[in-house]
């Protein structure tokens, strides 16, 4: 009996590779979620001067209301509405987020694709910078850092964005050295293409797939820093609201206990931007690892199920109908003519 077993995934003989990173990234139910999420906090966040209902710098109401019709999450200490100042302060986190990794992966994709390709002293410099910047502690240079420059917007957006750089450039300097090993990459070298067409025809497209899959855990590492030291009163400056100064106000046992609607939203859309951003990013590892792509490409093709025992296979001796002796029993071995044996 013959069935064919039908591929869920189609026909992959006929993907490109991008169709193939689509499919496998589509196939994580939990990423695309999170990318849906991420879309309909993003859309909400451009669209707050549209949809805010109220300015949210402005007094809108008594002070520290409990949410309702009117104010749908309440409103601070001072009146100002919730739900307006959250929309904003959205936009102000992913601002941070996207222009800090921006520039870390800017500066780490320049320093590893130049110590990783000309190699010598400048890649011994280059690689020596790096380690000194990591033999820092993160979160230390950070605050030394955010108290040396003046508290704002723009200043934490620099200081996250010289910061994050050394992983990225770690990341980009090992991928190089491996192509640069590549016959296509030393056939360009041979043909006397410049260094330029080299590192950014040739190997930047080839490093592209971890450049991403960096640059998302880069993002959500970035909001958070940033929600930590505008908490601590070293960021973004109020009135302009972000989600670390909205949470600021939880400092005080009364407000904890008491008046929930003050940083429940705040801490909470800080929690599903990153965990989004991380399933996002994982999604993306595995879609983008060529190895994967090849082991899924050849396992899902479109096989007929059959019965191989009605097959005849070259060098198998596969028993016929005709076959003379085929039903006749198998004597054992015990009951054989052996000489000097006398069988009755």
């Amino acid at each position: 009996m013959k069935m064919n077993r039908k591929n869920p995934y189609g026909d992959i003989g006929r993907e490109n590779y991008w169709q193939t990173v689509r499919r496998r990234f589509l196939h994580h139910r939990l990423a695309c979620i999170s990318l849906v999420v991420l879309a309909v906090i993003c859309a909400a966040a451009v669209l707050a001067p549209v949809i805010a209902p109220y300015d949210p710098d402005a007094i809108a109401g008594p002070f520290g209301a409990p949410p309702s019709l009117q104010f749908l999450l309440g409103t601070d200490q001072i009146g100002r509405d919730m739900l307006s100042r959250l929309l904003y302060a959205t936009r102000i986190s992913l601002l941070v987020g996207v222009l800090a990794t921006a520039i870390s992966t800017a500066i780490g994709v320049s320093l590893g694709l130049l110590g990783g390709y000309f190699g010598g002293w400048l890649d011994i410099a280059i690689m020596r910078f790096t380690d000194m910047v990591m033999s820092f502690p993160y979160i230390l240079l950070v605050l030394v850092a955010a108290a040396i420059f003046e508290p704002g917007l723009w200043s934490i957006i620099l200081i996250l964005g010289f910061v994050d750089w050394p992983g990225i450039a770690r990341l980009v300097r090992g991928n190089v050295l491996s192509l640069r090993e590549t016959n296509f990459v030393k056939s360009s070298i041979v043909a006397g293409m410049p260094a330029r067409h080299i590192l950014f025809s040739e190997i930047l497209p080839n490093t592209v797939a971890p450049i991403l899959v960096y640059a998302t855990s880069v993002m959500a590492l970035s909001m958070l820093d940033e929600a930590s030291l505008s908490f601590l009163g070293m960021g973004v400056q109020p009135p302009t609201a972000s989600l670390g100064n909205m949470l600021n106000s939880a400092q005080s046992l009364t407000v904890l206990t008491k008046q929930p609607w003050l940083w429940i939203p705040p801490g909470l859309l800080i929690v599903v931007l990153v965990v989004a951003i991380n399933f996002v990013g994982d999604a993306l590892r595995d879609a983008l690892d060529p190895s994967a792509v090849l082991n899924l490409g050849g396992a899902d093709q479109d096989m007929p199920e059959q019965d191989t025992p009605e097959q005849d296979m070259p060098g198998r001796d596969t028993p016929d109908q005709d076959t003379p002796g085929r039903d006749m029993p198998v004597r054992d071995a015990s009951d054989r003519d052996m000489p000097g044996r006398n069988i009755p």
